[in-house]
């Protein structure tokens, strides 16, 4: 709850100004190929509708419970603490759908302005307060109970107005962004196969065994790596899968551990260029080491390769595993079932093709490069956009920031 600025904001319960309602409770026999569509949580998509993953229903649904235009779709109950309360407006797409027993919908006249409010930190502490020690749940009586800050019409659309217009700019840079991810994705089909040449290469390419042709390492068993020696501070960090992001190393995230473990084994301590690929949990995760700002070493759990006397070029391997190439190669090795472990015996099938000339490995991977680096840039961007908006909230629904309207009675 905000403490009031102003005469003409007040605080008030969400069960005063519109209803909660929870969803539909089906089952198994219910669900069809075709039908009534059932939002559940993941159709809430950084707080857009996603339809990726969708079920859908036949059977009797009561028309309270049928979506409208401007609804508010929360997930009120998930077994993943964190996915409690994300949200998303719903829109004509959806009208006449239903949503699942997890969720609930939020309906009030107030819903262009209060969508925000569901967005807001104020909405995550409220929930925080309510969520139980055990239980992942918020239930009804909760989110009526839920306070929110109302200032008069006038501002409420001018807030409203105003966070409308970055919640365009984000979704015009998330379009670009997926423009230019297409993009690449086909220039990667057809610059990695050799389909498309570029301009001045005629050489034919070779395909060469990755097993043969690599050192091939990793942190192995006996060394007795224990959780409880990952250090928060040092000069020696500690590199595992969980420290990929976007197939780069997130240094911030790296543990640090001690001199006398990074000496341990000089196989594993990493070098520029040097190409990761996890082989425990979710296998096939690929990472290149593209800077040192710290001496770093292998945690359990990644494989790092090198090629042997210049076998081919490494950043040129790391875009062949980006590609469908290796996850179809992967996807071969579980073969219907589910494995959790890469084994090196497994990279001994592993045969990929590469331009016998390596300046045309070099050149293709310049290429592919340079049209990530412009994604980078655009994901900056809208990582930007998303914190102005982020402080644009934490300062108009509090009052904190006020805008010039013209105020009429609320």
């Amino acid at each position: 709850m905000n403490t009031l600025t102003n005469p003409q904001w007040r605080n008030v319960r969400l069960g005063d100004i519109g209803q909660s309602l929870i969803g539909l409770t089906y089952s198994p026999g219910n669900v069809k190929r075709s039908g009534t569509l059932v939002l559940r949580s993941s159709n809430i998509q950084d707080g857009e509708l996603a339809f990726d993953d969708n079920v859908y229903v036949d059977c009797a649904i009561p028309e309270k419970i049928r979506t409208r235009e401007n609804d508010i779709l929360i997930c009120v109950r998930n077994g993943s603490r964190r996915l409690i309360g994300k949200s998303a407006i719903l829109d004509r797409r959806v009208s006449g759908q239903t949503f699942g027993a997890f969720m609930a919908v939020y309906r009030s006249d107030l819903n262009p302005f209060l969508r925000y409010f569901f967005q807001s930190d104020d909405f995550k502490r409220q929930i925080d307060e309510h969520l139980g020690a055990t239980i992942n749940q918020i239930t009804n009586g909760s989110l009526n109970g839920f306070v929110v800050t109302l200032p008069s019409k006038s501002e409420q659309q001018a807030i409203t107005e105003r966070l409308q217009d970055v919640d365009r700019l984000i979704a015009t840079l998330k379009r670009l962004i997926s423009k230019k991810q297409a993009i690449k994705q086909g220039m990667m089909q057809e610059l990695l196969t050799g389909r498309t040449r570029l301009s001045g290469f005629t050489k034919p390419w070779k395909n060469i065994s990755i097993a043969r042709h690599s050192h091939l390492k990793a942190r192995i068993g006996w060394q007795g790596l224990t959780t409880g020696e990952y250090l928060q501070s040092g000069s020696y960090k500690l590199i595992g899968g969980t420290d990929f992001r976007n197939a780069r190393i997130d240094w911030e995230s790296a543990s640090f551990v001690s001199k006398w473990r990074f000496d341990q084994d000089r196989n594993i301590q990493l070098r520029v260029n040097d190409v990761l690929i996890t082989k425990d949990g979710t296998i096939g995760k690929v990472a290149i080491v593209d800077s040192l700002p710290f001496p770093a070493t292998l945690n359990s759990g990644v494989f790092v390769v090198r090629p042997i006397q210049g076998a081919y070029e490494s950043r040129f391997l790391y875009w062949l595993l980006r590609s469908s190439v290796f996850e179809n190669f992967i996807a071969s090795l579980s073969a219907g079932s589910t494995i959790n472990h890469l084994y090196q015996k497994d990279l001994i099938t592993l045969t990929l093709a590469f331009p016998e000339d390596a300046s045309e490995q070099r050149e293709i991977s310049s290429v592919l490069d340079d049209a990530e680096s412009e994604i980078r840039v655009l994901e900056a961007r809208l990582e930007t956009a998303r914190n102005i908006k982020q402080g644009m909230m934490q300062e108009l629904l509090t009052g904190r920031t006020r805008l010039p309207v013209e105020e009429v009675s609320s």
